[in-house]
């Protein structure tokens, strides 16, 4: 930045992913979400940097194993050839701005089906219809231009395109922006048939319901940091969240306690010694002076089960 200072946008992420899974990694703006999806291909702005290692497996469409690829360190030249549609895919969080203006939603679809599977030139405009149609995409759109889109036709049109090449992984991010109940349910349903074929999905968001719909473990953000990965259906049922952000961020929602978290988060450029969370926090001690290493899928000095349910607080 500026002055010569450094933002710590994400630190010491850590998780795996396996075939036929989806992670829902979910938090509150700005807490580093889109910046990890957006480590992870490459489209990070030139003064970011990164460090550690991100690995990438998979299989190609005959199943024969694919070598591995280290995301981190491929050139822009290996990304773009052979990484980004191809072997992870990605349905970004502002659509109308990935969209070429100058062509049709249909000609865009038209030459990734192209460019990213064997279909003949023949059939393209029927293979690209069929695409529009898996993202719920009205067929009488499809030779309007980016800018007559709505906000929610621009979504469907992005994932229309990041399904096209049935890409080992899916990162989507925020896929269900601008829809409908009903879209809601329809887009998440296709990305959870997009792993159940064998694919990776990460998807990136902060609709609760549409994560419970369909992931398999969720990941919980906070100030750049994971602070809780637990399996959605512990996550989501019981014993519920462990981490107290993660158990504010369920008990926020209408359909629960209705309750918001007090405060604001912390800017990312001023972050506290400790943890992070600490200020917004009731069960807060001097432990929490110290950033907190998880255990168990928690970051938190404190014993989360039953305890921060009831209000009490223990060290751990």
């Amino acid at each position: 930045m500026r002055g010569g200072r450094h933002v710590a946008a994400v630190t010491d992420a850590s998780f795996a992913l396996a075939p036929g899974e989806c992670l829902a990694l979910v938090g509150e703006s700005g807490c580093g979400k889109s910046v990890l999806a957006s480590a992870l291909l490459g489209l990070l702005p030139g003064n970011a940097r990164t460090a550690g290692s991100a690995r990438l497996a998979g299989t190609a469409p005959d199943g024969a194993p694919l070598p591995s690829v280290e995301l981190l360190t491929a050139t822009e030249g290996e990304l773009a050839r052979s990484v980004r549609g191809r072997r992870a895919g990605l349905v970004p969080q502002s659509p109308a701005a990935h969209l070429t203006p100058v062509r049709t939603v249909r000609a865009q679809l038209e030459e990734t089906v192209r460019e990213l599977t064997d279909v003949p030139r023949h059939e393209l405009r029927s293979a690209a219809e069929g695409a529009a149609e898996r993202a719920a995409f009205p067929a009488d759109h499809l030779d309007r231009y980016p800018h007559q889109l709505s906000g929610g036709l621009a979504q469907r049109a992005a994932t229309a395109l990041a399904l096209v090449g049935e890409a080992p992984l899916l990162i989507a991010d925020e896929p269900t922006t601008g829809l409908d109940r009903d879209l809601v349910d329809r887009t998440v349903d296709e990305l959870r048939r997009h792993a159940d074929d064998g694919r990776a999905l990460l998807m990136i968001t902060h609709d609760l319901a549409a994560a419970e719909r369909i992931a398999d473990r969720v990941a919980v953000m906070y100030a750049g940091r994971i602070v809780e990965l637990a399996d959605a259906a512990d996550f989501f049922g019981t014993p519920g969240p462990q981490h107290p952000y993660a158990r504010g961020l369920l008990n926020a929602l209408p359909e629960r306690a209705f309750t918001p978290i007090p405060g604001q988060p912390p800017e990312l450029g001023a972050l506290p010694e400790g943890c992070a969370f600490a200020v917004r926090c009731p069960h807060a001690t001097a432990a929490c002076d110290v950033v907190p290493e998880p255990v168990d899928g928690v970051a938190c000095h404190h014993v989360p089960v039953g305890a921060l349910a009831t209000g009490e607080a223990a060290d751990a």
